[in-house]
């Protein structure tokens, strides 16, 4: 398959499966979990950090990392290919479906999960909170706002609302984004290493299911071995490349 053949195919294909990692937010200035740590925070590994022992032995650590990065998060806009993923879901609709392992809000700022198909972040949200009692999810309030632990209206602490080290994913959310890539007549596997399972497992269940797969990506990834086409771009030119030969759009 040529690129020509893969933007035939994707323009053509009634049902459509996107995985998304962070790759695709590195462009919106979004650095990825492990290159978020800087300065203080250089001498932690991530999962120091990220995992419930962590929170348990120091929620004030935890949650004051979790601000610096919701901080970050807030101040970066949705970039080029968020933009054409959003379009790509308004052309599809109901047959679009976008997984993401990023936790920034970016898809949902540009508009995916608006426009008819179908939007699931298996990694959890940045901008929000979980009631560690009730495990209700409630928005983060501004940053200069921001006292951590928060706590919720009834008074329980709140933990960041993101799946840890030694978690599972959302279950809901995982059986969805299994059976749309099982049904996709295309997957776009954008800007992922392909390292995280289960997430990087949903490619292989539409080339098993007899599906086309493309990936964006620039490197060689754990997943590329499964593709039927590979764009070797960062996400948003590679994202151009197939919905629009290679004409950039900003919006």
């Amino acid at each position: 398959m040529d690129l020509a053949q893969a933007r035939a195919a994707l323009h053509a294909a009634r049902r459509v499966a996107v995985l998304t990692g962070a790759g695709v937010s590195a462009e919106s200035g979004i650095p990825t979990f492990r290159d978020a740590q800087t300065g203080h925070w250089a001498r932690f590994r991530p999962e120091d950090l990220a995992s419930p022992p962590a929170y348990a032995r120091d929620p004030e650590m935890v949650w004051e990392w979790y601000a610096g990065r919701y901080r970050d998060v807030l101040a970066a806009q949705p970039n080029a290919a968020h933009h054409l993923l959003a379009r790509l879901e308004r052309e599809k609709g109901a047959g679009f479906f976008l997984a993401t392992q990023n936790v920034d809000g970016l898809h949902e700022r540009a508009g995916s999960g608006q426009g008819g198909g179908r939007m699931v972040e298996l990694h959890g949200n940045l901008l929000t909170a979980r009631d560690e009692v009730t495990g209700a999810v409630l928005p983060l309030p501004a940053p200069d706002l921001l006292v951590t632990p928060p706590t919720s209206p009834g008074g329980n602490r709140m933990r960041p609302n993101i799946v840890w080290f030694g978690e599972y994913l959302p279950e809901e959310a995982l059986h969805a984004a299994t059976r749309a890539f099982q049904a996709a007549d295309v997957a776009l596997i954008v800007g992922t290493s392909g390292a995280v399972y289960p997430a990087a497992g949903l490619a292989g269940e539409t080339r098993y299911a007899g599906g086309i797969v493309i990936e964006v990506n620039p490197d060689e990834t754990e997943l590329s071995h499964l593709m039927t086409y590979c764009v070797r771009d960062v996400a948003s030119r590679g994202l151009a490349a197939l919905l629009d030969g290679g004409r950039m759009l900003t919006s």
